[in-house]
């Protein structure tokens, strides 16, 4: 849903049940040394308390599940670590931030919404069969709760930046703006039918054009030589358009007349013969009504990522003072990007 993501790990569950954490900067600030807080605890957030064996917890499913891809998670003690160790607590921490703000919201998550995001799961990478995924909770060392508790964390992200961004509107000058602005998409580019004759070297292409101009068959002799796998056995004919060949075979192949053929024409590919079949075609361009409703769509959609990155934004400078971590456990300063959680389900 949000482009701006910079992801730590996406591990799941046999083919991908559900992403571990995607995470950035969302819960920045507060860089305490730990002066604050209680012993056992990695973070503040607000008044609530993350702890250090909620953190090992989240660690040690990444580990398991990246162990189970044959990937490893970097050496303890190393600087990739305590970046690694970070980040996954930035996951706890935009968790909690999220917890918090969905009550203000107005946004909950059901058991219901749960077993239902569950069975899609099982459905789509389990063929429905709930051996199958208890064996890959097995093999991967996480439990059926755990899974639901990442459903359920997914879900709760889904409902807010679905509710940040119910009141986007689209208006019919933008949808019109929009279609103007991309010709390329409703505006066919002008084509016509030729056939061709590639070869390796200028000596054949020459001697082809002196057959073809003494009556020889196009298509035929397009078969027996042409290197072209694509038209060969149509003996030589394709359609191209404007902007899609190379510039040498296009400027020749549209400048012909009906009928006509070319002198062979050198390109990257080797030396072509060329016959025009058809005039050239402008094409009937994709009138806008029939294209309103996609538009339509495609600004939703971005206006709706548009005003979640924003209260992303907005969120994290809510929490710049509310979060305290324990030493060395805090973002780098550096961090702006806004976070949120996924799920391939």
């Amino acid at each position: 849903m949000i482009a701006q993501r910079k992801a730590l790990t996406r591990t799941a569950l046999a083919a991908g049940l559900a992403a571990l954490f995607v995470v950035a900067g969302c819960g920045g600030g507060g860089g305490g040394a730990g002066g604050s807080l209680t012993s056992g605890v990695a973070a503040n957030v607000a008044g609530e308390e993350i702890t250090q064996t909620q953190l090992d917890q989240v660690i040690a499913q990444a580990e398991s599940r990246l162990k189970a891809q044959g990937q490893k998670i970097p050496a303890a003690g190393s600087q990739e670590y305590q970046a690694f160790q970070q980040n996954a607590l930035q996951f706890l921490v935009q968790r909690v931030q999220f917890e918090q703000k969905a009550d203000e919201l107005g946004v909950k998550v059901s058991e219901d919404d749960v077993d239902e995001r569950l069975k899609r799961v099982l459905t789509q990478f389990f063929g429905g069969s709930q051996k199958k995924y208890e064996e890959s909770l097995k093999k991967q060392g996480v439990s059926d709760e755990q899974v639901r508790d990442e459903l359920r964390a997914t879900l709760l992200s889904e409902k807010i930046f679905e509710k940040v961004g119910t009141d986007v509107k689209v208006t019919d000058a933008e949808i019109r703006a929009y279609y103007n602005a991309h010709p390329e998409l409703y505006q066919p580019k002008p084509s016509r039918d030729v056939r061709h004759i590639l070869v390796p070297s200028k000596k054949l292409a020459d001697d082809l054009y002196r057959q073809l101009r003494a009556g020889a068959s196009f298509a035929a002799l397009a078969k027996k030589h042409s290197v072209d796998s694509g038209s060969k056995d149509l003996g030589g004919k394709l359609t191209i358009q404007r902007g899609q060949t190379v510039p040498p075979f296009e400027k020749v192949a549209f400048a012909l007349k009906v009928g006509e053929i070319s002198k062979p024409v050198k390109t990257q590919f080797g030396w072509h013969v060329i016959e025009a079949l058809t005039p050239e075609n402008a094409g009937t361009a994709t009138p806008l009504k029939s294209v309103r409703k996609s538009i339509s769509d495609t600004l939703v959609g971005q206006q709706k990522s548009e005003a979640v990155t924003k209260w992303l934004e907005e969120l994290k400078k809510e929490y710049e003072d509310k979060i305290t971590y324990a030493t060395g456990l805090a973002p780098p300063a550096t961090e702006t990007t806004p976070a949120t959680t996924t799920s391939t389900g």
